[in-house]
């Protein structure tokens, strides 16, 4: 059996006031013609290429060719997102008695960690076997959170065609730790994913409010458009769904504990099937509603992404549970190890 190999190289430079920083590109692939391109940058899945059912090989998510995109972009595309992932209300929560506030970059929200959060900042690397791993280190008062934060995440390839993320985190100060992937994914390698079905296990949801914010309530699925406990296609679906822009931005609380399902996407044109497992509460499921419709977002190969061009699994706490003491807790406390674990299996049928 070959080994899994894993290859670096250079992937640009960019400049930050008066520095210049180089990125470096890890490239991950197994005996089945799976490959996953990964960057220092942001610790950002860059790449995923997989052959269809008639051996056809093409990228599965959204990116760009070259450092400036994703020091540009404001979509995270594929990037690993911190110190928390999703929105916290109001850029404010208060733990032990005292109120923090962190930085509004999304009025009136807090998004995806700040106007700098892990997206925009450099890991170190460090490659040993089949895996690499990625390190930064958040100073105590980074975007207004408490705590120096020491996180890790290790992108592992496996011949089962399994990319495992295995997350870590310690700090020194009690803080809100949400650490996730925001891939977009696109089984069919280009055109929208209305034609993609998905299943979900999740029996509920938590419905948001006009700011995306979850009312605090955990609401069944059943009966409801945000039942997708069984596989259904995402056009009709989306169709049926009221807002503006139409489309999926909920939070699904994953059945069971430990690592288990929580989702599996197919694309019946291509065959291609994926399979996500994690450890985490809840699952972010995002159809892509906010990507512009006049073509102005150029992607690789000068593609231009759009509304509804890819779809995004990103297994998290719920959002804002900074503020809703009825949701699993996210605060990280000195002493302890933050660790989760999220599993993207690929296939064909």
């Amino acid at each position: 059996m070959d080994p899994i190999q894993v290859v670096e190289d250079d992937f640009g430079k960019y400049v930050e006031g008066t520095t210049t920083h180089s990125v470096r590109r890890f490239t991950l692939s197994n005996k089945n013609n799976l490959t996953i391109q990964i960057i220092n940058y942001g610790a950002t899945i860059t790449s995923i290429t997989f052959p269809d059912k008639k051996g056809n090989v093409e990228d599965l998510v959204l990116g760009f060719e070259n450092v400036e995109g994703y020091y540009n972009a404001t979509f995270f595309f594929g990037a690993t997102v911190g110190r928390y992932a999703n929105r916290i209300s109001n850029g404010k929560y208060s733990l032990d008695g005292k109120e923090h506030c962190i930085t509004l970059n999304r009025p009136p929200n807090h998004l995806h960690g700040g106007n700098k959060g892990f997206d925009k900042v450099l890991w170190s690397s460090h490659v040993e076997g089949d895996s690499v791993t990625m390190t930064y280190v958040s100073q105590d008062g980074e975007e207004g959170y408490p705590g120096k934060l020491t996180s890790s995440v290790t992108f592992q390839l496996t011949d089962n065609n399994e990319l495992v993320t295995i997350y870590k985190a310690t700090t020194t100060r009690p803080t809100p730790v949400n650490l996730t992937n925001h891939s977009y994914f696109n089984l069919a390698g280009q055109g929208d994913v209305l034609d993609h079905k998905v299943q979900l296990n999740a029996d509920s949801y938590t419905p948001p409010d006009a700011n995306l914010i979850p009312t605090g309530e955990i609401k069944a699925v059943k009966g409801t458009p945000y039942d997708l406990t069984q596989s259904v296609e995402l056009g009709p679906r989306i169709a049926a769904l009221t807002g503006d822009p139409a489309g999926f931005d909920h939070n699904f609380c994953v059945n069971g504990s430990g690592k288990r399902l929580v989702a599996r996407v197919e694309h019946a044109g291509s065959g291609r099937v994926m399979e996500v497992y994690s450890t985490k509460p809840g699952v972010q499921f995002y159809t892509a509603n906010f990507l512009p419709t006049d073509g102005s977002c150029q992607g690789k190969g000068g593609v231009s992404y759009r509304r509804h061009g890819a779809l995004c699994l990103e297994t998290q706490f719920y959002p804002d549970s900074p503020n809703k003491p009825n949701f699993p807790s996210c605060i990280l406390q000195p002493g302890d190890e933050y660790k989760h674990t999220t599993v993207y299996k690929f296939s064909t049928v």
